[in-house]
């Protein structure tokens, strides 16, 4: 009795675990066949919405690393994570501190925040706010936008270390303000700063905050703006958030030949920079740091392919992989600059020995650790992705192009070959000029007339055997 009793319940456990799918009426699948076509051009060209990370990418093995906060969270998605907390009490500090330097008091600031509301509440995918009121959002906006802003103008202007915030909480801090599931709408921060009396600095802040975490060389250097390749051009919009802000400084203008490209694909045969090295092909840092900057000459049998310095450490890997999850968001049309970019670098990385000629050729910097570790992180970033392969069509089809030509290869391998050390060229150099010598001196024995001593002695053997 009990064994059918345990059977029925599992029969009816079963029953309830299957979705029954019913058919529409036709005339209903017909009308939503009709409609599809103009809602999804109308979901395709609004503004990217902050959301989370795309479901192809969730499954990586460190997600949480990459992906989640470690120290503060910004905005609805994460705000309850336990090991956030703290940051709550800082977040409160900062606020009081952006309050009282913006010269109007906490009402006016709240209220911009509230009469704006139902628009900031768009820029959210609506699954990231379904368990918000209006006024919790509204709050919640308000901290975090007030507590952002003056972290960033604290953080420049060094002055961090009066709100007791330890510096790997800082360092934690800085990385998790460029996180997807971690966003602002840039809309927040406009909004709060028009309030403020330091509305030029605060934006100059930012500014300069987003060119620090391009590169990290110089950590506090005052934001300036990056002389820009001929042939570019500039399109300026309002950033959705922050990640967003850096995507468009890292990447820079797109160039107008990039568009009209008609470059020949010619289908990559070279594995890593060791093999380009092999055919004479050296490397050098761009002009700018810009991702777009990417070029390669070809000069007789050499080549330089110029790439735009890097420097790696700890928050590169969360920052590239944000950069590429924004990009795959389903609402956000663009050309996949970073994901394009990763996967070109990832082309030319394939071991230790690769790193070390960028770091050589000044191209990278290493602050992460040994070669072997910038080598795995460019190989674990640049795993399936799919980049446009318009976007560095040139310059893969003239390396290809070079790489291919046999006497170019041959030319620079006697070059290694008899030419990689100082000691061996001046060597060769003994050698010619030895050659040159000897030259001369039997041109001169050949060619020189005959000189009067020699006729005197010729004269004096001559009589002498007559006698």
């Amino acid at each position: 009795m009990a064994q059918k009793e345990e059977m029925a319940s599992m029969n009816v456990a079963l029953k309830q675990s299957i979705t029954i799918h019913e058919e529409l009426p036709k005339e209903e699948l017909f009308k939503n066949i009709k409609e599809a076509e103009g809602k999804l051009s109308m979901f395709q060209c609004s503004k990217p919405k902050i959301q989370r990370v795309p479901y192809m990418l969730r499954e990586h093995k460190s997600f949480e690393k990459y992906y989640e906060p470690r120290a503060v969270a910004i905005g609805p998605i994460h705000h309850d994570k336990p090991r956030c907390q703290l940051a709550e009490k800082f977040k409160l500090a900062l606020a009081a501190k952006f309050i009282e330097q913006s010269g109007c008091g906490a009402e006016v600031l709240h209220k911009i925040i509230e009469d704006n509301i139902k628009t900031l509440k768009e820029c959210y995918d609506e699954e990231a706010t379904r368990f918000y009121t209006d006024e919790a959002l509204i709050q919640l906006l308000f901290v975090d936008g007030c507590s952002t802003l003056q972290f960033i103008y604290s953080f420049m202007n060094n002055e961090l270390a009066s709100f007791k915030i330890k510096r790997d909480q800082v360092a934690f801090a800085e990385q998790d303000l460029f996180l997807l599931e971690n966003q602002l709408p840039y809309e927040v921060l406009k909004l709060l700063m028009s309030q403020s009396a330091k509305k030029e600095v605060l934006n100059d802040a930012i500014h300069d905050f987003v060119t620090r975490n391009i590169s990290k060389r110089n950590k506090h250097s005052k934001h300036k703006k990056t002389p820009q390749p001929e042939g570019t051009v500039i399109h300026v919009e309002e950033p959705t958030h922050l990640l967003q802000l850096l995507r468009t400084e890292m990447l820079g203008p797109e160039k107008s030949e990039a568009k009209k490209n008609k470059s020949k694909h010619l289908r990559q045969s070279f594995r890593n920079i060791q093999e380009l090295k092999a055919a004479g092909i050296h490397l050098k840092p761009s002009k700018t740091n810009t991702l777009r900057d990417i070029s390669f000459d070809s000069r007789c049998f050499a080549g330089i392919l110029h790439l735009p310095p890097i420097s790696v450490d700890d928050s590169l890997g969360p920052k590239f992989l944000n950069l590429i999850a924004y990009e795959l968001c389903p609402d956000f049309q663009n050309d996949f600059g970073v994901t394009s970019y990763i996967c070109f670098l990832d082309s030319l990385i394939d071991h230790a020995e690769d790193v070390q000629h960028l770091r050589s050729a000044g191209v990278l910097h290493n602050l992460l650790g040994s070669d072997e570790e910038v080598a795995q992180l460019f190989n674990e970033i640049g795993t399936d992705l799919v980049p446009n392969s318009e976007t560095y069509r040139n310059v893969t089809s003239r390396l290809e192009k070079h790489y291919k030509t046999k006497w170019k290869t041959w030319m620079a391998q006697f070059c290694h070959d008899h030419f990689s050390s100082p000691w061996t060229i001046i060597a060769f150099l003994g050698v010619l000029a030895a050659l040159g010598l000897s030259g001369i001196q039997t041109w001169y024995s050949i060619s020189s007339p005959p000189c009067a001593c020699d006729a005197v002695c010729k004269y004096l053997k001559k009589q002498l055997k007559i006698e």
